[in-house]
């Protein structure tokens, strides 16, 4: 390296904040537009005409330059961009930029994919054509920065890779539907960029490409737009929300950028590493007036490389003065947006050696112009925001395309001018994710080929391989040096067979292979105090695998080959015989199984048994009568090995069927209830999408339905599944119509308020009592509770305890109960806020008599002991007369019901029957072992509560999770909580259960601090 370049990246970071006002001074000169270029006079008068106030403009944007070749936004839109009542379909957005590259050879226009429903997505790079005409030899030379390994990890290679190169710059739009500037600011961008020649525009033009993506969600766009339209031919009427953006996710769909389980999210990956960009840009809407959260809050992601981190304050703070110099208010770059997840889509760069930025500008949800009265956390002046927003505005969809395009107009120019600075950052940046295990480790993550894991495996492999992480498989066995347990302890030594899986970390991506693969730990007293996401993820935990983190970089040395297709993992038959026997390891794909062998016959076996060398747990599937020309192709499609029997195993077994599935929603909200429908739908298990309103006027569910899942709503109260939303003003219909063809595609109502009602109870209830499986989960299952459907059952009182978006540590009390069928002793699990429930062996208070436990610590056997004489352990001897000794005190455990004895029961009608107590399943660990990742802050009032329940209400049940098992595609783990249940629905019964058993305790959990997996069981909880 030169001490002029690579050399001093260090010391140019830190000299930036003393040249950064002189740099914003020296670019602000060279905005000024081209005299001699004529404007579009018209344009530009519409530019001012809907511009609300003169400080909301910049000198960028307060004209649009004209061309008699190129046409202006105007030409398909009507009008210009940002122009009030008008929101473009994606259809016409595209249509444009199909224009401006028919008309200029500056500008190219690619399908990059298309979205669950069809609809395409497209990329617009503009620059100057001979940039465009060398793209591929470009792209060439940034793939060998974005690979050092190409070069040998040569400096003087890589500066002269970057003297030839030209980076990219990538600009995503209208991820979040509800956010609908970006497009038209977009479409004006690209106008901009391909006419304007100001000398600033033409240098961004000569030095590097701009990429433009203008509308992610496209299915959800054009849902808007519709909305949009009935709002605008309706005036003075409510207008219904949007309810479905994507055909699966909402909101969310701007947290998958770790599990990429979205075809926006993988579109835009594939587009991003296939142009070997150096910037991903997304535009949010949502805070007054610019919020450039690329410097945000911390803690910041702990896996990225701290370089991104000195990118982000650069090109920040350099955002932010240059928009202060153009007299804007609300411009600012710190706020309360802490960088800790890599689930969001800017973060895709972040992980991949690049920049992830963001801006949140203002917007109004459409493009009305209304008056907008902000809150004074938004209008006060702080340290960072000295020239803050208005309290009062008036503000337009122009406004808001003022600002996007000014901002980005001015960070594209600084990059433009910098472009050797930050094609070096790339490179280090690659380099340095090569050079992981030498320079901060771990050398590897290892995961020990096990066959019982294998389909989760395969999952997780799938997951890294959507990353663009490199997989490999040991050719040999290897023994490596794992750090000790605790401090001060000896290191060991493990042996990975042949077969395990290594992912390497001296490869490009090892970062984001370490970002998910790694534990979280969030401080309970870190100075930020509002995480705006989850606080833990591993990848590790929520796949319920063993993982190995390596630091002994010889394992790099070990002979292992490429794995390409990790399906190659599983789906394997072997033996002979006419049983074939299917583990039931908690892998994803069982009960998808029992619906492609149509006409098999299929047993659960009901113990586990040993055959042909082989253990297969309670819960394994029994199959005889199977296609056998088909069988092996299903078996490998759902990566499951099969074992064919020679007999059927002495053990008893009960017969399954496809369940008949129902899937419940809301028309309050369907976003988290989304990424169960994906789940089934993946997986491949069939379900009828319903309504709260089709149960509300349909009696007999029972006769079409086996089982119904009602997902959870987010956020939701009973009242409000009950009631639905307030009826006093005008219905709001969700259907297709020629105002509003792309509505109704999912599902439809000619109104969405009315709720699921007391009537729409009555048939849930009656659908129970008939013996069908209600499945419940987070607010649902409150649901549930307060309604009436899960007798015993209550919600836990939280505390003060601090849960956010946590993976926490559990214990199964009902080890044999087919929900846990094919689990170990615990399972990892996902918590939003630490919900956890109280089970009862009564229904309530009669008398006066206390029928819920009363004691304020349960773990405190003596809780209920009267002062007296004698110790703890002693009862208390009144004088004078003969002792008469006490009923035993009962030792209470949190998860346990209240014992009842002769006295409570007696004439008691609250009593619930034996054969309708609630089984608690699953249940948190105790405090001290009870985090594995994230935040978690006074455990006690949580810890030990149930968080599984099985409810019995007539001859059927109601699953309750009080964690949410089926969740953003990252709890893999968890899935077969929930296909367990539905493959068992008829032999949930009580009277073939336990009752409250501790589980034996399983020393194979307790593993090392260095291999992930479930946690250790403490030795107190084990003797409990």
């Amino acid at each position: 390296m030169t001490p002029s370049k690579l050399g001093l990246l260090a010391v140019s970071s830190i000299l930036f904040s003393a040249t950064a006002p002189l740099l914003s001074q020296q670019l602000s000169s060279n905005f000024a537009r081209d005299p001699g270029q004529p404007i579009d006079q018209q344009y530009t008068d519409q530019i001012h005409k809907y511009t609300t106030d003169p400080s909301f403009i910049s000198p960028l944007v307060d004209y649009l330059p004209a061309s008699r070749r190129v046409p202006t936004p105007a030409k398909v839109l009507g009008d210009i961009s940002g122009a009030p009542d008008m929101l473009p379909y994606a259809e016409d957005v595209y249509k444009y930029f199909r224009l401006l590259e028919a008309s200029s050879p500056r500008v190219k226009v690619f399908t990059i994919g298309h979205s669950e429903e069809g609809r395409e997505m497209i990329a617009a790079a503009v620059a100057d054509p001979k940039l465009l005409v060398g793209a591929k030899e470009n792209d060439a030379r940034l793939a060998q920065l974005a690979d050092p390994r190409t070069i040998g990890l040569d400096d003087a290679k890589a500066r002269q890779l970057v003297d030839q190169s030209w980076p990219v710059y990538y600009i995503t739009g209208t991820i979040h539907s509800p956010e609908t500037g970006a497009p038209t600011a977009l479409m004006e961008l690209a106008y901009r960029l391909a006419v304007d020649d100001a000398p600033y525009i033409k240098y961004i033009r000569s030095h590097m490409i701009v990429l433009i993506t203008p509308v992610v969600e496209v299915d959800g766009r054009d849902r808007m737009v519709d909305i949009y339209k009935w709002h605008k031919a309706h005036p003075g009427q409510d207008w219904p929300r949007l309810l479905y953006w994507g055909h699966y996710v909402a909101h969310d769909n701007n947290r998958d950028a770790m599990a990429m389980t979205l075809d926006l999210t993988r579109n835009v990956l594939e587009t991003y590493l296939g142009w070997h960009a150096q910037v991903l840009h997304d535009l949010h809407e949502s805070v007054p007036f610019l919020y450039d959260n690329t410097v945000g809050d911390g803690p910041y992601n702990a896996w990225a490389d701290p370089i991104l981190a000195d990118e982000w304050a650069e090109l920040g703070w350099n955002n932010v003065a240059q928009m202060q110099s153009f007299g804007m208010p609300g411009v600012f770059t710190h706020g309360d947006f802490d960088t800790w997840s890599p689930g969001y889509l800017m973060f895709l760069a972040g992980m991949h050696n690049g920049i992830s930025r963001l801006y949140e500008t203002f917007g109004n949800g459409g493009a009305d112009t209304e008056k907008r009265i902000l809150r004074p956390e938004d209008y006060s002046r702080t340290w960072y925001r000295q020239n803050p927003p208005l309290p009062v505005v008036t503000w337009s969809q122009r406004d808001n395309n003022n600002y996007e395009e000014s901002a980005l107009l001015s960070t594209i120019a600084y990059v433009s001018h910098n472009t050797h600075h930050f094609l070096e950052n790339y490179y280090i940046k690659s380099k340095r994710s090569v050079e992981k295990p030498s320079l901060e480790g771990p050398a590897a993550y290892v995961i020990p080929v096990d066959p019982a894991d294998a389909n989760r495996q395969t999952e997780l492999l799938k997951v890294l391989k959507r990353q663009h992480v490199e997989v490999e498989e040991l050719s040999e066995a290897v023994t490596s040096t794992i750090p000790a347990e605790k401090r001060g302890d000896k290191p060991k030594q493990e042996t990975f067979p042949a077969g395990s899986i290594v992912i390497r970390m001296d490869q490009p991506y090892s970062r984001v292979a370490d970002a998910l693969l790694d534990r979280q730990f969030w401080a309970a007293g870190d100075p930020q105090k509002h995480p705006y996401d989850d606080t833990g993820w591993s990848f590790t935990h929520l796949f319920n695998l063993k993982v190995v983190r390596v630091l002994d970089p010889s394992i790099l040395k070990s002979k292992m080959t490429r794995l390409d297709d990790p399906t190659s993992l599983a789906g394997k038959v072997s033996g002979s015989g006419t049983v074939l026997a299917v583990a039931n390891t908690g892998q994803v794909s069982l009960l998808p199984l029992v619906y492609k062998l149509k006409g098999a016959t299929i047993q659960v076996a009901e113990k586990s048994f040993d055959a042909d060398g082989k253990h297969f747990a309670a819960g394994s599937l029994l199959i005889t009568a199977a296609p056998e020309d088909r069988i092996a192709g299903i078996l490998h499609d759902l990566s499951l090995d099969g074992s064919r029997l020679s007999a059927a195993p002495a053990v008893p077994v009960h017969v399954v069927t496809a369940p008949r599935v129902a899937f419940m929603h809301t028309w309050l909200g369907t976003q988290t209830e989304g990424w169960w429908r994906y789940a089934f739908d993946t997986a491949g298990v069939p379900f009828d999408y319903i309504s709260t309103q089709t149960v509300a006027s349909q009696q007999d569910l029972r006769s079409k339905y086996d089982v119904i899942v009602f997902a959870p709503v987010g956020r939701s109260s009973t009242l409000e599944i009950l009631n639905g939303i307030p009826m006093w003003n005008n219905p709001m219909p969700w259907q297709k119509s020629e105002l509003t063809p792309n509505l109704g595609a999912i599902d439809s109502t000619s109104d969405i308020r009315p709720g699921l009602g007391y009537e729409g109870l009555a048939h849930l209830k009656q659908f129970v009592v008939q013996g069908g499986l209600l499945i419940t989960c987070e607010d649902t299952a409150q649901f549930a509770i307060e309604t009436g459907l899960a007798p015993g059952v209550s919600v836990a009182p939280h505390g003060d305890t601090r849960v956010v978006g946590t993976v926490l540590n559990t214990v199964f009390v009902a080890s044999d109960h087919p929900v846990a069928f094919g689990y170990g002793p615990g399972v990892p699990v996902i918590s939003a806020n630490g919900m956890a429930f109280n089970v009862s062996n009564t229904l309530g208070r009669a008398g006066g008599r206390v029928l819920m436990d009363p004691l304020t610590d349960p773990l405190d056997p003596y809780a209920k002991r009267p002062t007296g004489r004698g110790s703890v352990d002693d009862s208390d001897q009144p004088l004078g007369r003969r002792f008469a000794e006490p009923e035993p005190l009962v030792k209470q455990q949190p998860w346990e019901p209240m014992h009842l004895d002769e006295e409570q029961t007696r004439n008691n009608p609250q009593v619930i029957p034996v054969q309708s107590r609630p089984d608690v399943i699953l249940r948190f660990s105790d405090a001290k072992t009870l985090l594995l990742d994230g935040l978690l802050d006074k455990a006690s009032s949580i810890a030990e509560h149930a968080i599984v329940v099985n409810a019995h209400l007539g001859q059927g049940n109601v699953l309750l999770f009080g964690n949410n098992p089926v969740y953003r595609g990252e709890t893999v783990g968890t899935y077969a909580l929930v296909f367990n249940a539905i493959l068992n629905y008829q032999h949930l019964a009580h009277e073939s259960l336990p009752s409250n058993k501790q589980p034996p305790v399983n020393q194979a959990i307790q593993r090392q601090e260095t291999v992930f997996g479930p946690r250790p069981i403490s030795e107190g909880e084990a003797g409990r």
